[in-house]
C-alpha cells in the first residue's frame, strides 16, 4: 500500500515513518491509539512550505503582476478547494488511515481532510528530502499558465484582509484556533483573527480553513468593508 502511494506521488521516502504520519488522520490516533502520530503537525509545516513554493513560482513567472494580484493568485492556488482537487489527482483518500467514525461518514472524500492531508504530504517530503524535493512535488500541480483574469476575482476574505493590513508593515495578523467541538468526523473549529494582540474577528467552520475565512469576513465587516 505504501509502496503504491510512493509510485502515485512519484517520490521515494527515506524515512517511511514520515509517510505514515502524513497519511494518519487525528481520528485514528484518537481512537485509543495515543502512541500513534497524526498528520496535524505536518499539515502545519506543509502549509508554510506550500506558501513559499507557490509565492516564489508566481514571483518568477508573473513578473508583470503587482503584489496584490500575486497575493490573490497564491490564495487561489493554496485554498482548500484547490488542494482538494490536487489530492484527488493522486487518489490521496485511498491511502489515508482514518478512525472508524470518520471512515463511516465519508471521511476519505471530505474536502477538508484531503486538503489537510495534501499539506501534510508536502511537509513530510520537506522533512525527508528538503525544499527542492517538496518544490518538485508541488509544481506538478501548478498549471503552467493561469487564467489571471478569472482567478483574481475569487472571493477570499483572508486575502482581502491581508491586503488591507499589509499597507502598514508594522501590523501583523494571526489566526488562532481557540476551540474544537464534536467528534472527529463532525468537528467544528472556532478561530480568532488577531491584529497584533487584539481580536478583530471570530469564525466557526467544519474545517480550520473555513473558520479562518469566516473570521476574516467578520473582521472586514467590523472594519467597515462590504463583504
Amino acid at each position: 500500500m505504501l509502496v503504491e502511494f510512493e509510485k502515485r506521488i512519484r517520490y521515494h521516502y527515506y524515512n517511511k515513518s514520515l509517510m505514515e504520519e502524513a497519511l494518519t488522520h487525528s481520528s485514528y490516533a484518537n481512537e485509543g491509539k495515543k502512541h500513534i502520530k497524526n498528520n496535524q503537525r505536518l499539515e502545519f509545516l506543509g502549509d508554510s512550505v506550500l506558501s513559499i513554493i507557490v509565492a516564489q513560482y508566481l514571483f518568477e513567472h508573473y513578473t508583470y503582476l503587482p503584489e496584490g494580484e500575486l497575493t490573490k493568485l497564491r490564495a487561489f492556488l493554496v485554498c482548500e478547494k484547490s488542494l482538494h482537487q490536487f489530492a484527488l489527482r493522486i487518489h490521496l483518500g485511498d491511502y489515508l488511515v482514518l478512525g472508524k467514525g470518520e471512515e463511516n461518514t465519508g471521511g476519505r472524500k471530505r474536502p477538508s481532510i484531503l486538503a489537510d492531508a495534501f499539506e501534510a504530504v508536502i511537509g513530510s517530503i520537506y522533512l525527508d528530502s528538503g525544499l527542492e524535493a517538496a518544490r518538485t512535488f508541488v509544481l506538478r500541480f501548478i498549471p503552467e499558465e493561469l487564467d489571471v483574469e478569472k482567478v483574481t476575482y475569487v472571493s477570499d476574505y483572508k486575502t482581502a484582509l491581508q491586503e488591507i493590513i499589509q499597507k502598514n508593515r508594522e501590523e501583523k495578523i494571526e489566526y488562532v484556533i481557540v476551540a474544537e467541538k464534536g467528534p472527529d468526523h463532525n468537528k467544528t473549529f472556532t478561530v480568532e483573527v488577531h491584529l497584533n494582540s487584539n481580536v478583530i474577528g471570530t469564525g466557526e467552520g467544519r474545517s480550520k480553513k473555513q473558520a479562518e475565512q469566516v473570521a476574516a469576513k467578520e473582521a472586514l465587516s467590523l472594519m467597515g468593508y462590504e463583504t
